[in-house]
């Protein structure tokens, strides 16, 4: 049981909530207009998959399932990179078990860009630390990365993905997941669920899906 991308954000907002997702995601509460917006944002994704053209993806499932298969996807990351594939999507690294898979991977003449994807008006501060966790993990595989950009919707369908350069932000991250991420790898595996005070890691930057568990009710989540 490692860290990916997601549990790391998701446990830097509460570590509780990490906690939770591992232990007991029976009590995970979605409500429809989150669905829709996580389902909106997956297939914006899927469409800038092809902003730069003829792309591979890296994607592979467990047999018939829909969960992915990472260790494979690893695998197919690498043969590309060797193979010099221009554009690599869901582009798949593991670093003692810690993982993400990046949306879109560009080469360069110096070795690699990278665009995470966000179906947002503007870019915010946790997108940022997205990519700085990417980031950190690619950088530990030794893969030289050049520029980090957050794509967001551009104002119409002519100019439907609009990049943002956040190279600078994104790579200062890096010694904050560095000084988190083993923590975070420790805390979830602990047999006691983790204690958190009800606050406003509730609902910032995200509502989180057990708040009716956390608060005794269910007023938020139905």
């Amino acid at each position: 049981m490692a860290i990916t991308k997601t549990d790391f954000m998701r446990g830097m907002q509460c570590p509780k909530m990490l906690w939770l997702d591992k232990h007991r995601p029976g009590l995970k509460v979605i409500p429809p207009e989150v669905q829709a917006k996580l389902d909106a944002g997956n297939a914006f994704g899927d469409r800038a998959m092809g902003m730069f053209g003829p792309y591979e993806e890296m994607t592979v499932y467990r047999p018939g399932t829909t969960v992915p298969d990472k260790a494979a996807m690893v695998q197919r990351t690498q043969e590309h990179l060797a193979a010099g594939t221009p554009v690599i999507c869901e582009a798949a690294f593991s670093n003692y078990n810690n993982y993400c898979a990046v949306d879109i991977l560009r080469r360069t003449e110096t070795g690699y860009d990278f665009y995470e994807v966000k179906n947002a008006p503007e870019v915010h501060p946790q997108f940022v630390r997205d990519a700085g966790f990417q980031y950190y993990i690619m950088a530990r595989c030794k893969v030289k990365i050049g520029k980090i950009f957050i794509v967001i919707h551009g104002p119409d369908e002519d100019n439907p993905f609009v990049p943002v350069e956040v190279t600078k932000e994104a790579k200062s991250c890096y010694k904050w997941i560095n000084d988190h991420i083993w923590d975070l790898n420790r805390m979830q595996k602990s047999p006691e669920e983790i204690a958190a005070e009800p606050g406003p890691q509730c609902s910032e930057p995200y509502e989180c899906w057990y708040y009716g568990y956390c608060h005794g009710n269910g007023e938020k989540n139905q």
